[in-house]
């Protein structure tokens, strides 16, 4: 695939992967991806992986499920030895590969988009309950009639 310079599209359901399913709340939808092989100016084998997916993760913040949109753009260098590593420019990143140079794509795409996916997934339009925050005993705290300052107290001592 390297020396023909292939290329692959399509769609992947996400409940294919497995992996990828384990860290997710729903495993509806489907992934399409691009991946594009060829070898660069200095010879050395990639694939171009071009993924794009919405996934359903629970947020952290509010604990409810939400979809997030996941983009994947990377160039993976091709390497058969983990020492050829520090042979690879620096926009790409190592793909260890069997001796055989097969791989399969379907776990290259998995492989990304877990990368992909925060540790701590949090939905921007959510906020935290009052509860949680304390919103509602600052108000009742203001409205005791309380100094502004905690350390008016202090300033008259000072005095």
């Amino acid at each position: 695939m390297v020396s023909a310079r292939r290329s692959f599209e399509g769609m992947l359901p996400i409940a294919a992967l497995a992996r990828l399913c384990d860290m997710l709340a729903a495993s509806e939808g489907v992934v399409e991806y691009a991946l594009d092989f060829g070898r660069d100016s200095l010879g050395i084998s990639y694939v171009d992986v071009r993924a794009q997916a919405l996934l359903t993760v629970i947020c952290q913040r509010s604990l409810e499920p939400f979809a997030l949109p996941v983009v994947v753009n990377t160039r993976l260098g091709l390497i058969k030895q983990e020492r050829d590593e520090a042979g690879l420019p620096p926009e790409c990143e190592p793909l260890l590969v069997a001796e055989d140079g097969r791989l399969n794509p379907a776990d290259v795409i998995e492989d990304e988009l877990l990368l992909a996916l925060p540790l701590v997934p949090v939905n921007p339009d959510s906020s935290l309950p009052d509860d949680v925050t304390g919103h509602e005993m600052e108000e009742e705290f203001s409205s005791e009639g309380r100094s502004e300052n905690p350390f008016a107290v202090l300033r008259e001592l000072k005095k």
